[in-house]
Formats: structure tokens, C-alpha cells, sequence
């Protein structure tokens, strides 16, 4: 049974919970405000789920799913996700984050900022650019016929290999967007970035098949 670490819980890191636990997979969950905060969610989510510290999250972890303000990324613990795979649903949002001077310029992207800071870890973008709550409804079966797919990005091809089985145990397919450095091709304002699964306001959402998801990242322009 594998272990799924979060590293933050809120909208994003939640629904991932949720919908891990569904698979059967054990989570392990924290945020910044303790692990007393989130006894809801635990007892809600049932006997797979514990609450921790950030830590005890990244330590526990088999694979960590870091959904943070990427105005946090510094609070990361990077010692125990080293040599482990890291999910990363970060977006960089100047109003809320504040500037950083590395991503206005274009220089990296965000997904390459966190992987400096865990330089250790195996970074893997995803889950980024989709709606919560479609996330949590357009989940489908291996083989089902409106299943939905994700852009996922990363430098190591095992580790986007492993991001790929997990997205599949919890119901999505994986599309290989490319290396880190391809990531912006799935951030905010890019064509793939919550349209494919339709309008904010519908809370089921729309499946998005592979073609779908690859013909978006494929128009995205810098």
C-alpha cells in the first residue's frame, strides 16, 4: 500500500486526499496551522488518513504532493523528500505570492524554482491546472470511456513514471508535458490551464481526453 504525503491540505492537496484514499492508498496530511487543525478532514477522510507535521508528512511519504502558496516554497522541509518523488501543484499567482524576480523575467519556471530547493527530490508538475472540484468529479476508471488527463512535467522519466501510476490508481490519465523547463506550458493563462475540463462555474466539470490536453498544451505561447 502506498503512502501519499501532503504538504498542505487545502483545496488542491484535499481533493488529491480524497480521492487517494478512495484507491486505497494511506495519506498523511499536514498544513501550517498544525496537525489539530485538520481532525475534520481526518475524520472524514476515515482510517486511512493521519494528521502530522510537514515533516512527519514528507518522512512518511512513499510519494509527497507539495500544495502550498509558492510564497511558502522556503518552508518545504527538503531534507526527507530527498531521493523521493515529489508531486508539485504549485502556481504562481504575483498578486498573492508577491514578485520573484526569477519567474517575471521568465528565467525558470515555478516547478524549477521549488526544485532548487529540493534539490534531492524528484519534482513532478501536476495537478496544477485543473479546477478542484472538477478534480474531485471527473475522476474515472482505467479504460473508461470520458476518462480525463493531466499534463504532468519533470526532468527525471522515472519519477514521471511512477507520477503517471499514481495519477492512474486515482482515476486520471497522465499526459508527458516535458521537462521542468516545458512546465510553463501548463500554468495559469495557458490554454490547458482549467478550460479543457470547462467553465469554473459548472462544479461537475467536463472530461478532457489525452488529444484534448495534448492539442492545449501544444497551442500554449510565451
Amino acid at each position: 500500500m502506498t503512502i501519499i504525503g501532503f504538504i498542505g491540505s487545502g483545496y488542491i492537496g484535499g481533493t488529491v486526499a480524497r480521492l487517494s484514499v478512495a484507491a486505497g492508498h494511506q495519506v498523511v496530511l499536514s498544513n501550517s496551522r498544525g496537525p489539530a487543525t485538520l481532525a475534520d478532514l481526518v475524520a472524514d477522510l476515515g482510517p486511512l488518513a493521519r494528521a502530522g507535521t510537514a515533516g512527519d508528512a514528507a518522512a512518511a511519504g512513499d510519494i509527497v504532493v507539495v500544495s502550498i502558496p509558492l510564497r511558502a516554497y522556503l518552508s518545504v522541509p527538503a531534507g526527507p523528500l530527498s531521493g523521493k518523488v515529489v508531486l508539485d501543484t504549485c502556481n504562481y499567482y504575483p498578486e498573492r505570492d508577491g514578485h520573484i524576480a526569477s519567474l517575471d523575467d521568465g528565467i525558470e519556471t515555478s516547478s524549477e524554482l521549488l526544485q532548487h530547493r529540493l534539490a534531492g527530490a524528484a519534482l513532478v508538475k501536476a495537478f496544477n491546472n485543473i479546477f478542484y472540484k472538477h478534480l474531485g468529479s471527473l475522476a474515472r476508471p482505467a479504460g473508461a470511456a470520458d476518462r480525463s488527463y493531466l499534463p504532468i512535467a519533470g526532468d527525471d522519466p522515472a519519477a514521471k513514471a511512477e507520477a503517471a501510476r499514481f495519477l492512474d490508481s486515482i482515476g486520471y490519465g497522465a499526459v508527458d508535458a516535458g521537462d521542468l523547463s516545458d512546465s510553463w506550458r501548463q500554468e495559469p493563462g495557458t490554454p490547458v490551464y482549467g478550460a479543457p475540463y470547462g467553465s469554473f462555474s459548472d462544479e461537475v466539470g467536463t472530461p478532457a481526453g489525452e488529444a484534448v490536453i495534448r492539442e492545449a498544451l501544444s497551442a500554449a505561447t510565451r
